[in-house]
C-alpha cells in the first residue's frame, strides 16, 4: 500500500497500523514501484470537474493557478491559513469542495496548514517521485487541483500530516 510503502520507508513500524487503519484503500506496493496513482475510498456522487487551462487561468490569482494547476508549492509561513485557528471548513480553492475540517487542524509547526485526517472520499492520493524522493501527493477528487502531500509524521488518531497550500483552499467559517 501507499502508506505502508510511505510509512515503512520514513517511519519503520507505523507502516502497519497506518494500512489497518486505512482499510487498505490504497494502491499494493507493486503499483506504488511502478508510480501508479492510489485513490483513496472514492465518493461515486462526487461529479469530476474538467477544463482547460485558460478556463482555470481565468478563474483562478496567478498564485492558485501555480499552486493547484502545476503543482508548485507556497514558501512555508507565508499562506494565508498556516496559523489559522478558526472554527470552519476548508473547501478546495478551484472548485469549492469540502476537504477539511478545522477540528482535524493541528499546528505541525512547518509553516503550512496541517490536519490529521480529510473529508473521507473527497481527496485523492497519488504516488509523487519528483524531486528525487517518494512523497504522496493530495489531490482534490473533484476538480484535481494539487493540494499538498501527506506525511506519516502527524498525530494520533491517524499518525498523518496533510501538508497543504494555503493557496489551494478556501476557509468557511462555522456558523
Amino acid at each position: 500500500m501507499v502508506a505502508l510503502v510511505v510509512a515503512a520507508w520514513t517511519n519503520p513500524g507505523r507502516g502497519v497500523a497506518r494500512a489497518a487503519e486505512q482499510g487498505g484503500a490504497r494502491a499494493t506496493v507493486s503499483a506504488v514501484q511502478k508510480g501508479a496513482a492510489a485513490k483513496n475510498a472514492a465518493n461515486d456522487k462526487i461529479v469530476k470537474i474538467v477544463k482547460t487551462d485558460q478556463e482555470w487561468k481565468k478563474e483562478l490569482t496567478p498564485e492558485q493557478y501555480r499552486v493547484l494547476r502545476t503543482a508548485g508549492t507556497e514558501m512555508a509561513f507565508t499562506g494565508r491559513y498556516w496559523n489559522n485557528h478558526a472554527d470552519g471548513i476548508y473547501r478546495c480553492a478551484a472548485c469549492g469542495l469540502e476537504l477539511f475540517d478545522s477540528k482535524t487542524k493541528f499546528e505541525s509547526r512547518t509553516g503550512w496548514p496541517s490536519f490529521w485526517t480529510a473529508i473521507k472520499g473527497h481527496v485523492e492520493e497519488h504516488s509523487d517521485n519528483t524531486l528525487g524522493m517518494m512523497r504522496v501527493e493530495v489531490v482534490c477528487a473533484r476538480c484535481g487541483g494539487h493540494l499538498g502531500h501527506v506525511f506519516d509524521d502527524g498525530p494520533r488518531p491517524t499518525g498523518l500530516r496533510y501538508c497543504m497550500n494555503s493557496a489551494a483552499l478556501d476557509f468557511q467559517a462555522r456558523k
